[in-house]
């Protein structure tokens, strides 16, 4: 019987592990097997009622990041929010990359969002890398719009953390925010309201969004 591994290795490029390899150091080469997205988000569509999806998403670790990819397309495809909570909460803490975690965006939960907000509470209190970071993009993701608080804002500022792909995770929301919920978001671009290298990360980002307008993208430039 073919299995699931066996699927993604059919689809292996070469050329395309090398390009991964570079965009995501810190996997080993040896653990990549080089499958585009567009091919692992057609084999989620395909396994999504298969009988054997349950165990493959039973079975952690895993060993390559195909299969870490692809288990974030398979849970993010789950409808009922208490069977994709539960299984985003069990996988976050294998996930060891930022393609994996940002993969991970489960349409059920814009349904759920107070019950959400209690988990984002918890990941971001995590000393786990990508489950600060997908605690902070699911702020992102469902927070920044019509069921904005301005506490979300000093949430993020609070995570005090070294960690690379925390600090551009922070950025992004910053910048977003910043986009969205411009009065409530501005003053976290002062020297002082945030850490120095997420500020400095954010305006970056901000400078260059196209729904950033010119006159606070000036703003911006003269606080760096």
């Amino acid at each position: 019987m073919q299995t699931i591994l066996d699927k993604l290795k059919l689809h292996k490029d070469d050329k395309y592990k090398q390009f991964q390899s570079t965009l995501i150091p810190n996997i080993p080469a040896d653990k990549i097997i080089g499958v585009r997205a567009p091919i692992l988000r057609k084999i989620a569509s395909e396994q999504c009622k298969k009988s054997e999806t349950n165990e493959f998403l039973n079975n952690l670790p895993h060993v390559f990041l195909e299969e870490n990819n692809l288990h974030a397309y398979l849970i993010s495809a789950i409808s009922d929010f208490d069977e994709c909570i539960t299984k985003v909460s069990s996988f976050l803490s294998y996930v060891d990359n930022w393609c994996t975690c940002d993969i991970i965006r489960p349409k059920c939960f814009h349904a759920q969002k107070d019950k959400l907000s209690e988990y984002i509470d918890i990941w971001i209190l995590s000393d786990h890398t990508y489950t600060v970071r997908f605690g902070i993009e699911m702020l992102n993701t469902y927070f920044l719009d019509s069921d904005f608080k301005p506490e979300y804002l000093k949430k993020v500022a609070d995570i005090q953390s070294d960690e690379y792909y925390i600090t551009m995770m922070k950025a992004w929301f910053f910048a977003t925010a910043l986009a969205k919920q411009t009065d409530a978001a501005l003053p976290y671009f002062e020297k002082g309201m945030i850490d120095e290298e997420t500020r400095k990360k954010a305006i970056q980002k901000a400078v260059e969004s196209y729904r950033v307008p010119e006159d606070l993208k000036k703003l911006l430039k003269d606080k760096r």
